[in-house]
C-alpha cells in the first residue's frame, strides 16, 4: 500500500466525517445563537437555559438526518471493503 492510497483514504474518511457532523452542529449553533440573542434581549442571565432547547433540537437533527448519515458511512464502508484486494496488492 502507498503512502498516497492511505493518504486518500484519510481525506476521504475526514472529509465525511466533516459531511456528516456538519447538519447537527449547524442546528446547535443556530440554536445557541438564537437563545443568546434571546438572553440578550431579555436580560435573562440564566447559564442552564441553553441546554434544553439545543438538546431537543439535536435530537431532532439526528432523527432527521440520522438514515442519510448512515447511509454515507455504510457506503464509505463498503467502497473500502470492495476495495480491499487493491490495497493489498498495491
Amino acid at each position: 500500500m502507498t503512502v498516497e492510497a492511505v493518504s486518500d483514504m484519510v481525506r476521504e474518511a475526514l472529509f465525511l466525517v466533516i459531511r456528516i457532523s456538519l447538519p447537527v452542529l449547524l442546528v446547535s449553533l443556530v440554536v445557541g445563537l438564537l437563545i443568546s440573542i434571546f438572553q440578550t434581549v431579555t436580560s435573562i442571565q440564566e447559564q442552564t437555559l441553553t441546554f434544553v432547547p439545543k438538546i431537543i433540537c439535536v435530537f431532532t437533527a439526528l432523527v432527521i438526518f440520522g438514515p442519510w448519515m448512515m447511509n454515507s458511512m455504510v457506503d464509505h464502508m463498503t467502497n473500502l471493503w470492495n476495495s480491499f484486494s487493491v490495497y493489498i496488492h498495491r
